[in-house]
């Protein structure tokens, strides 16, 4: 049913509330997993010049090693808790506005099926929060796993 399953992290407890799910699915499907951060350049802009955010853009992190290092952290433990049960995980960084890249991501790579964590809220605080995986359920074409991190 799944042959290639994605799973967004940005490092945050919401996403790795995710993780578990995820691994399950690619461990009960025979499923390959991705793991995938995406550097917010809307976030990263404030404060930096145009050609720093080119070069974030482009993958190159030269300027900014503590950004790579998140990124690289965040993917790892979903290739740490994947690799228990002998699943290989294919770690991307990329950059640009995450619903928009995980959107993209999927679709470039044949991913059956994204898995993604949520805050879980409703109403006024989702408004003016906005929701990344509200987004990515609007944008997507491909179907979304949300996982409630309040629920695990």
């Amino acid at each position: 049913m799944y042959d290639t399953i994605l799973i967004p992290t940005d490092g945050s407890d919401v996403a790795e509330a995710a993780i578990d799910h995820a691994v399950d699915l690619a461990e009960r499907y025979g499923a390959n997993l991705h793991a995938l951060y995406v550097v917010d350049t809307d976030a990263v802009d404030v404060g930096l010049g145009t050609e720093q955010v080119e070069r974030i853009k482009a993958g190159r992190f030269d300027e900014m090693p503590e950004l790579e290092s998140r990124a690289l952290e965040a993917t790892d433990v979903v290739a740490d808790r994947a690799g228990k049960y002998g699943i290989e995980v294919i770690e991307s960084v990329v950059a640009g506005r995450p619903h928009i890249e995980i959107a993209d991501y999927a679709e470039a790579n044949g991913i059956d099926l994204i898995v993604i964590g949520s805050h879980g809220r409703s109403g006024v605080r989702r408004a003016l929060l906005g929701s990344v995986t509200e987004r990515v359920l609007r944008t997507s074409r491909v179907p979304v796993l949300v996982v409630d991190a309040e629920d695990e």
